[in-house]
């Protein structure tokens, strides 16, 4: 009897790539362009790009676990041994490269890597859990851990927000783990709701342009409200006086009004002085307000992506193609260029000004993604990722089958699970602030 052929791999979603690109370009603007005014006025793009195309990275991320894990509920026992040692082992990986960039200047970006590799590690039993659990689930800890935080913030030591390297973690484990879970400016137990949504959109039908426009309109309907809300509370219901009244001089004196200084002030969470500032919906604010309305921001650009790229008629759909091609290479191999944008930023060589830089980076993702797609195929720091965590888990699902077959069991190689759509990460990505 012939051992039975790998399982081929399917084809990539061009709209989940496509959503990845516009995520690298806006994690790239909020690092290139200018954050505020020089009177302490935080600037459109920031407004704009701020958070939300972190957030649409921590959803694709979630996304891709679901992609990685056949999407579908992982069952307890050796199926779920494997998945979990596979995410850890990409966890690793993601810190030791984390670790690698420790180096880098921390007000040019706050590496989100050590960040990921702790949401990673915490996500593991979400992808066990069925869609009817993990939905709201999904809403608890979008709501409910903004929250919390809130409460046991002042009970722990005040962040460095720099980026850590190996003696952080030898010589302060303890700090780095509290800086990486809930008060650096990505705290992973905030961010583990964008996880647990991308991993129940990774198991819808994707290709189904009523998934996409439901996606979209939900999304945006979700954003607005979020926005809408938080601008009354804030607005006529008093949240910036109160918080006004809460906060020292200095932070009042950063910039010329009470809105000027929410919107500017978190990184990563909100300053505990008063419950107030949990109805900001300022970037980086890890307030429930804002938890919602940058997932639907990411939301509606997945779904809108989808829907383009899934256009039926023949002349559109190739024109669309024509122009979304390149953007999807580029989302293809986020982690390696979201690396060479820190690398590039940080080296003698970007001597241009913030547009004139922010354009030269984008030109060279755009062109150098589309050629090494083309040549090559899935990015170098994306297989530096996958391929030992792959491996692991190929070990463990080795083991188990020779454990339950023996040596007189089913010859032949255990065939790998086959990949979804899009199921190549590696686009684990996002920004500083």
């Amino acid at each position: 009897m012939n051992p039975p052929l790998p399982a081929p791999r399917r084809p990539r979603l061009l709209g989940v790539d496509a959503a990845r690109g516009l995520g690298l370009f806006g994690i790239i603007a909020v690092h290139a362009l200018l954050e505020t005014t020089d009177d302490g006025v935080p600037t459109a793009a920031y407004l704009v790009f701020g958070g939300r195309s972190a957030a649409l990275f921590a959803v694709l991320a979630g996304v891709s676990l679901a992609f990685l894990t056949g999407r579908a509920r992982v069952r307890p026992g050796p199926e779920l041994a494997s998945a979990a040692a596979m995410l850890a082992t990409r966890a690793g990986m993601l810190l030791l490269l984390a670790l690698a960039l420790s180096w880098t200047d921390p007000s040019i970006a706050t590496l989100i890597l050590p960040y990921y590799a702790v949401a990673f590690v915490l996500a593991i039993p979400l992808v066990a859990l069925p869609n009817r659990l993990l939905a709201p689930l999904a809403v608890l800890l979008g709501l409910g851990v903004p929250v919390l935080s809130h409460l046991v913030r002042p009970f722990l030591p005040a962040p460095a927000l720099g980026n850590p390297g190996p003696v952080d973690l030898l010589t302060d484990p303890l700090g780095l783990l509290s800086e990486l879970t809930v008060t650096g400016a990505y705290p992973a137990v905030v961010w583990l709701a964008y996880l647990a949504v991308g991993i129940g959109v990774g198991r819808l039908r994707l290709t189904s342009a009523r998934t996409a426009a439901t996606l979209l309109g939900g999304g945006v309907a979700a954003a607005l409200a979020a926005t809408g809300m938080s601008m009354w509370l804030l607005g006529p219901a008093g949240g910036y006086a109160a918080i006004a009244a809460a906060s020292p001089p200095g932070l009042l004196e950063s910039a010329p009004t009470i809105a000027d200084v929410v919107a500017g002030t978190p990184n990563g969470v909100t300053p505990a002085t008063t419950w107030w500032w949990l109805a900001t919906v300022a970037p980086h604010s890890g307030t429930p307000f804002d938890i919602v309305q940058t997932t639907g921001s990411a939301l509606a650009v997945l779904g809108a992506m989808l829907l383009l790229a899934g256009v039926g008629a023949p002349r559109a759909a190739r024109a669309l193609r024509v122009v979304l091609w390149p953007l999807a290479a580029a989302g293809s191999m986020t982690l390696t260029f979201y690396v060479a944008s820190i690398l590039f930023m940080n080296s003698p060589f970007d001597t241009f000004g913030p547009v004139e830089g922010y354009l030269w980076q984008v030109g060279f993702a755009l062109a150098a993604g589309v050629a090494w797609r083309r040549a090559v195929g899935r990015g170098p720091l994306e297989t530096l990722v996958s391929a030992p965590a792959h491996a692991v888990r190929d070990r463990m699902r080795s083991r188990h089958h020779r454990r339950r077959h023996g040596p007189g069991g089913p010859r032949g190689p255990v065939v790998p699970a086959p990949r979804s759509p899009g199921a190549e990460p590696g686009s684990v990505r996002s920004r500083s602030r």
